[in-house]
């Protein structure tokens, strides 16, 4: 059902930001303040149980997830067992193991895993990642043969599902592959291949990223050891890594996942890894770290590396015990970062301009462009689907050939799809999950490609998909707006994908300041006239009708909905609204 098919909240059909307002249902709102009842917890807080499915009687566990009751049986996933038999085999005696990583921060985060835990085994490993733009993505025959040359096993790390060629050219060495895009119906001749997608699995742990595979096997060889006597490395010191995996590679924080990033997010935040020490200060982090910060702040600049620098920077910044080497890699992430930025920006303008010539209502919104940089397509992806709330595909061309990223909205099979068009061969290669796939194209099939990929989308739906509601948990006052209440917010978190922060709206205020910060930023106190008022920041209003009303308020009066945060300005703390959108007050 659409949005538009549900009854506006607050009667905001087009807010200032020209969106549909959706609120809770009836049932919704009786189911919270029951629950409020039995449990003598917050209303607010109730109401964010009861959208996500959360019975009175598992509030209390809810609001504290404990690893230990919600970590899967790593022998549940096919090949596990002898994955984590072979591994501990070289270690045992002491073989060359040479780990082929992905160069995104899961594929990083998932290599420093394994480095991590094999340092404390007195073991070192070989990194290998290939170049974005030489290489592309995943295994290729020439680096696979020549890494078993001189290895014993190769562990491929968020890629190797569908690399047959690659892991038959590893001659001499055993292959493991530890993964989680989409497998095909046949599976590479490796050893094993651990993988939660793979066509033969139940689909039950389809969720976890690649990080998250990885932490499994190293709780499956820590068991094994156990078995024989042994005491492995400790894994809970391990979960930050996990943690900027999980968030970063938009997996949905549900189940296990969130109870992975709560806890990472702790390990995190007593900062013993020099890695994401340094990264953080050079960040500017000045508060214990959330998601919010290791998908914003750590997330792309461990990723820069792989977009435009050297593809290996964001595995050794993670797995590095060097405080010195931590510091100088974080500063090249950076400036890297920087640089990215510049180019994502040139391109994102080339590429709305001409996804809007084709228009943003067809089932895919894509582009195409000579020279656009591989490294930020998927960015640049990523922002085509939020401004038509529609899958979206950007390639950039050098020659003939092109490489490009995707991203899809909740719904949408995107990497079902761009498999099966690899298959029927009108792709190069392609691959990836539901939410985001990767593919090269030639020249001469890229349009009937995108169109085939455009047909088979309009099959599940995408062609019938409105502008994105703004889900509402509910209505607040400004004077219930307190810090205990965002405190306890908190610990129904950690939000992010599968899991959205939840927006409440004031209803009926009046603006008492408002103005203009930075280039395009809006900060107002508002309040409902009854004595409390309340900050809100609202990043980019000014660019659009929700930053140019408000600043021009003259006195009327406005529902105002967004997020509550907690603002540190000179050591003191206050609560402040992230203002999302706006209606008038009828």
């Amino acid at each position: 059902m659409t949005g538009i098919e549900n009854q506006a909240y607050l009667g905001v059909t087009a807010s200032l930001t020209g969106r549909h307002w959706v609120g809770p249902t009836a049932t919704q709102e009786r189911l919270a303040e029951a629950m409020a009842q039995s449990t003598a917890l917050p209303l607010p807080l109730c109401r964010i149980m009861v959208r996500r499915g959360v019975q009175p009687e598992e509030a209390a566990q809810f609001l504290a997830p404990k690893i230990k009751e919600l970590l899967p049986d790593p022998r549940s996933l096919r090949d596990m067992e002898k994955a984590a038999k072979r591994f501990l085999e070289a270690v045992r005696t002491k073989r060359p193991i040479a780990i082929f990583a992905d160069y995104d921060v899961d594929g990083g985060s998932s290599a420093a895993l394994l480095i991590s835990w094999l340092r404390d085994m007195q073991h070192r490993a070989t990194l290998y990642v290939p170049d974005r733009i030489d290489e592309g993505y995943g295994p290729n025959d020439a680096a696979m043969a020549t890494l078993a040359e001189a290895h014993d096993l190769i562990i491929c790390v968020d890629c190797g599902t569908l690399s047959h060629g690659p892991i038959a050219a590893a001659k001499g060495a055993d292959v493991i592959v530890l993964d989680h895009h989409l497998g095909s119906e046949t599976l590479p001749d490796a050893h094993a291949v651990v993988n939660p997608n793979r066509q033969d699995e139940t689909g039950d742990l389809a969720h976890l990223c690649a990080a998250a595979v990885v932490f499994l096997m190293l709780v499956e060889a820590n068991r094994q050891l156990k078995t024989t006597g042994q005491q492995g490395p400790d894994l809970i010191a391990l979960l930050d890594l996990v943690a900027l995996a999980t968030v970063a590679d938009v997996t949905p924080l549900v189940g296990v996942n969130r109870a992975l990033v709560r806890q990472g997010l702790s390990v995190m935040a007593r900062r013993e890894r020099p890695g994401l020490v340094a990264l953080s200060d050079v960040a500017g982090m000045d508060a214990a770290p959330n998601s919010y910060h290791l998908g914003f702040l750590l997330g792309p600049r461990v990723n820069a590396g792989g977009r435009i620098g050297k593809a290996d920077l964001g595995a050794r910044l993670l797995s590095t015990a060097d405080m010195r080497e931590a510091t100088d890699i974080a500063d090249q992430l950076d400036m890297l970062n920087t640089e990215r930025k510049a180019v994502e920006a040139e391109v994102q303008a080339a590429a709305r301009d001409q996804a809007e010539t084709r228009g943003f209502d067809t089932p895919l919104v894509w582009a195409a462009g000579d020279g656009w940089h591989p490294g930020v397509v998927g960015i640049v992806a990523s922002r085509l689907k939020e401004t038509a709330n529609r899958p979206a595909i950007v390639i950039g061309f050098d020659g003939d050939e092109g490489k490009g990223s995707g991203r899809s909205v909740t719904g949408i099979d995107l990497g079902a799809v761009i498999q099966r068009i690899t298959a029927e061969g009108l792709l190069v290669k392609g691959g990836g999950h539901k939410m985001a796939a990767g593919l090269t194209v030639t020249r001469d099939n890229l349009n009937a490609a995108m169109e085939r990929i455009a047909a088979l989308l309009a099959k599940q739906g995408a062609d019938q998909i409105g502008p994105a509601d703004l889900h509402l948990t509910g209505v607040l006052m400004p004077a219930a707006a307190t810090l205990e209440l965002v405190e306890q917010i908190a610990d129904a978190g950690p939000f992010g994908a599968g899991a959205s922060a939840p927006r409440f709206v004031f209803p009926d205020c009046q603006i008492n300041f408002a103005k203009q910060v930075g280039n395009n930023h809006l900060k107002i106190t508002f309040g409902d006239g009854l004595g409390a008022r309340l900050d809100a920041i609202s990043f980019g209003a000014m660019d659009g009708p929700l930053g140019q009303t408000l600043i021009n308020h003259a006195g009327a009066r406005f529902h105002l909905a967004g997020r509550l945060e907690t603002n540190i300005w000179q050591g003191r703390k206050s609560v402040q609204l992230r203002l999302d959108d706006a209606a008038p007050a009828a």
